[in-house]
């Protein structure tokens, strides 16, 4: 999860980043942000149920805990959080079954998979309401002024 924190003339001065534990992350965040960042990283403890035996299973067990580390700058602590990526994420498989695992909807080709990804995107944040908010995300963001049809995104590919 990405959190842009602080404004001094309008522009926001610190991004705060939350990561889970996969160990590349670290030297990707160095790369590309150096010191200029605050980071955190938020490993979450896996257990077996109570009442459940240990045989082999599809989906990991049940969340135990979770341990909050900085690991670069003074991450605000109430903010570490990957709970918004994770329902992004969540999203998307449920929208574009090619991300589900065990289907026969994969792509064959990068490009293929690029484009899907791109147009998932480009329908979520401008082609439908949300209930929430009862405009378009694009709408909300104030870059769009009517809710896109099928249409035009389509015409967009041309």
């Amino acid at each position: 999860m990405v959190r842009i924190t602080g404004t001094h003339t309008g522009w926001p001065t610190r991004v705060q980043l939350t990561t889970d534990g996969h160990t590349p992350y670290l030297t990707a965040v160095e790369q590309s942000f150096g010191v200029d960042i605050d980071y955190a990283m938020l490993v979450k403890l896996y257990g077996t149920p109570q009442g459940e035996t240990a045989e082999r299973r599809y989906s990991p067990g049940e969340c135990c805990g979770a341990v909050k580390t900085a690991i670069c700058g003074k991450p605000d602590e109430k903010h570490i959080s990957t709970s918004l990526v994770e329902r992004q994420n969540l999203t998307m498989r449920m929208c574009m079954r090619r991300f589900t695992r065990l289907t026969n909807g994969f792509s064959r080709k990068i490009e293929n998979h690029c484009c899907a990804v791109a147009l998932h995107f480009m329908y979520y944040n401008f082609g439908r309401i949300h209930k929430t908010l009862r405009v378009t995300p694009a709408m909300e963001a104030g870059i769009a002024n009517h809710m896109w049809a099928l249409e035009e995104i389509a015409s967009l590919a041309n």
